[in-house]
């Protein structure tokens, strides 16, 4: 990863892990899934799957040709030139129904050209000074004070550790979830394909890059999506080997958002209930990504920078770590914090329906998953949380009580089927998606 000269040193108002007063629970935590290890870890392929001769991964094109049918040579061909090249090849990867996993599989020793992210994917904003880091927010505290800590984290950086919350988690989640997601995507490639489909069926997919057709570069990353709400999905198509695990944790992650919304809510001057009531609950999509280890982390990533759609984002993740999270000063400067994986915390994050919910009270920004070379990949399973009433007669916008004559709405109304439609008409990486119902 490219670095740049180090902004001058940022004092932080924030309370850091280190500097909690609070011990953070879940020291029992396995490691492997929040504590880091220490290790280290181009040819676009096929399944043969033909019925005469065992599975197999068969390159589409021979490592050592030098010929036009070179991984390298076709790929990069394919940025340049037609489309009809490029989207060939993605074809062809999306056909193997292997996804990145497949690759490292085969043994790729480069990075393709199909996920190469040019300019260098890292150049253009710094990384921050040592000592920054995401504030944290104890739910342990009394409820004004761990409120207020809530509400000022939204308000400054739309991202904050979430610690001591085993009075509504069981002490081995999400850590049972993490192993049993990871489980499944390093499953033989045979029986993990059987599961492949970009088509919701019965409300579960597991697929590479949701938007691989649309996006200019492709991530390093595979992913299961489970819609849970406001219709859930058909449970008997969760993998066996994830599915008690991954039922378990979204009953835990939506306690945790119902906790989390009730801190926000109070934190905008409202009722604790206040997002609740508003159907914010009901909204469930759950994506457990994962990120292979890649041979060349400086040339792709494992998920773009964007910003959530939703209201709110619950995260957990392993102990590689990758995560980082774009800040901006009062003074202007920008720079990326890295979001390390701490024992015993979850991840918060305010999503851009929240930002237009709290008019523009909270903030939702942007953040991304660099690669890195470990010898282990990056577990992490993400809960997105959105209204759940979705008629063309129910409106969303600022919420009633935050404006006024003093305070008028910076958004217009607008209904989720309008809303879900500007989402999925964009690439992830798009920045329109405020935008577009600004006033």
């Amino acid at each position: 990863m490219m670095r740049l000269s180090p902004l001058p040193p940022v004092t932080s108002r924030y309370l850091t892990v280190a500097e909690h007063p609070h011990p953070v629970l879940r020291s029992g935590t396995r490691r492997g899934f929040y504590q880091p290890r220490r290790g280290k870890d181009k040819e676009s392929f096929q399944l043969d799957t033909t019925h005469t001769r065992p599975f197999r991964l068969r390159p589409l094109y021979p490592s050592k040709s030098t010929d036009a049918r070179n991984p390298t040579t076709m790929a990069s061909s394919a940025a340049a030139a037609p489309d009809s090249g490029r989207a060939a090849l993605l074809k062809a990867f999306d056909e193997s129904r292997t996804g990145v996993r497949g690759l490292v599989e085969s043994g790729v020793s480069a990075v393709p050209d199909l996920f190469v992210h040019p300019e260098g994917p890292y150049a253009s904003v710094p990384l921050a000074p040592p000592g920054v880091s995401i504030p944290v927010v104890d739910l342990s505290l009394p409820a004004p004070l761990a409120a207020a800590a809530a509400a000022e984290a939204a308000r400054d950086w739309g991202f904050f550790y979430l610690v001591n919350y085993d009075a509504i988690v069981p002490s081995d989640y999400p850590a049972r979830a993490l192993a049993a997601v990871r489980a499944f995507h390093e499953l033989p490639a045979p029986e993990r394909s059987t599961h492949y489909g970009r088509a919701m069926g019965g409300g579960v997919s597991y697929s590479s890059n949701v938007d691989l057709f649309r996006s200019p570069a492709a991530s390093w990353r595979d992913t299961i999506q489970l819609m849970f709400g406001p219709t859930p999905c058909e449970t008997e198509r969760i993998p066996p080997v994830c599915r008690s695990e991954i039922i378990e944790w979204e009953a835990h992650s939506a306690a945790v958002a119902r906790a989390v919304m009730a801190l926000l809510s109070q934190g905008l001057g409202l009722g604790k209930t206040a997002l609740e009531e508003t159907s914010c609950l009901e909204g469930k999509l759950m994506v457990c990504h994962y990120y292979p280890v890649c041979p060349e982390p400086d040339r792709t990533m494992g998920l773009v920078p964007h910003t959530d759609p939703g209201v709110v984002t619950v995260l957990a993740q392993d102990g590689v770590g990758g995560l980082q999270v774009k800040h901006t000063t009062e003074d202007g400067e920008s720079y990326w914090v890295d979001a390390k994986p701490v024992p015993g915390a979850l991840v918060i994050n305010v999503g851009d329906l929240l930002q237009m919910m709290s008019n523009d009270t909270y903030k939702s920004v942007e953040h991304r998953v660099v690669m890195n070379s470990r010898e282990e990949a990056r577990v992490s399973v993400a809960v997105f949380y959105n209204p759940g009433k979705r008629g063309e007669s129910v409106f969303y916008g600022p919420l009633p009580g935050l404006v006024s004559s003093e305070n008028p709405p910076k958004y217009r109304s607008f209904t989720m089927s309008e809303f879900m439609g500007a989402f999925f008409k964009r690439d992830l990486a798009s920045k329109a998606l405020i935008e577009h119902f600004k006033l």
